[in-house]
Protein backbone atom coordinates (compact mmCIF):
# COMPACT_ATOMS: atom_id res chain seq x y z
CA UNK A 1 0.00 0.00 0.00
CA UNK A 2 3.01 2.27 0.34
CA UNK A 3 3.60 2.13 -3.41
CA UNK A 4 -0.07 2.60 -4.40
CA UNK A 5 -2.82 3.24 -1.88
CA UNK A 6 -5.49 2.09 -4.33
CA UNK A 7 -4.34 -1.52 -3.92
CA UNK A 8 -6.04 -1.38 -0.52
CA UNK A 9 -9.34 -2.09 -2.27
CA UNK A 10 -7.99 -5.56 -3.11
CA UNK A 11 -6.43 -6.24 0.29
CA UNK A 12 -6.37 -8.34 2.30
CA UNK A 13 -5.78 -11.10 -0.21
CA UNK A 14 -8.51 -13.70 -0.18
CA UNK A 15 -9.48 -16.87 -1.97
CA UNK A 16 -12.83 -18.21 -3.11
CA UNK A 17 -13.55 -21.94 -2.81
CA UNK A 18 -16.53 -23.08 -4.85
CA UNK A 19 -18.10 -26.14 -6.42
CA UNK A 20 -19.15 -26.15 -10.06
CA UNK A 21 -22.19 -27.85 -11.62
CA UNK A 22 -20.17 -31.07 -12.08
CA UNK A 23 -19.35 -31.21 -8.34
CA UNK A 24 -15.70 -30.23 -8.89
CA UNK A 25 -14.20 -27.99 -6.24
CA UNK A 26 -12.13 -24.97 -7.29
CA UNK A 27 -9.97 -22.43 -5.49
CA UNK A 28 -9.69 -19.01 -7.15
CA UNK A 29 -7.75 -15.89 -6.20
CA UNK A 30 -6.25 -12.82 -7.83
CA UNK A 31 -2.56 -13.21 -8.57
CA UNK A 32 -0.55 -10.57 -6.67
CA UNK A 33 1.38 -9.68 -9.84
CA UNK A 34 -1.91 -9.02 -11.64
CA UNK A 35 -2.96 -6.79 -8.74
CA UNK A 36 0.34 -4.93 -8.99
CA UNK A 37 -0.31 -4.27 -12.67
CA UNK A 38 -3.86 -3.17 -11.96
CA UNK A 39 -2.62 -0.61 -9.45
CA UNK A 40 0.60 0.34 -11.27
CA UNK A 41 2.95 -1.01 -8.60
CA UNK A 42 6.25 -1.79 -10.26
CA UNK A 43 9.02 -1.59 -7.72
CA UNK A 44 7.95 -4.36 -5.33
CA UNK A 45 9.12 -7.41 -7.30
CA UNK A 46 10.43 -9.44 -4.34
CA UNK A 47 7.36 -8.73 -2.24
CA UNK A 48 5.10 -9.83 -5.12
CA UNK A 49 7.09 -13.02 -5.60
CA UNK A 50 6.82 -13.77 -1.87
CA UNK A 51 3.06 -13.15 -1.89
CA UNK A 52 2.60 -15.38 -4.95
CA UNK A 53 4.65 -18.18 -3.38
CA UNK A 54 2.73 -17.95 -0.10
CA UNK A 55 -0.64 -18.12 -1.87
CA UNK A 56 0.48 -21.07 -3.99
CA UNK A 57 1.63 -22.93 -0.86
CA UNK A 58 -1.66 -22.24 0.94
CA UNK A 59 -3.72 -23.41 -2.04
CA UNK A 60 -1.55 -26.52 -2.42
CA UNK A 61 -2.02 -27.37 1.24
CA UNK A 62 -5.78 -26.79 1.00
CA UNK A 63 -6.06 -29.00 -2.07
Amino acid sequence: MQAAQTIGIDLPLRALVFEDSESRTWIAYNDPEWLAGRHHVGEAKQTLENMSSALAAIVQEAA
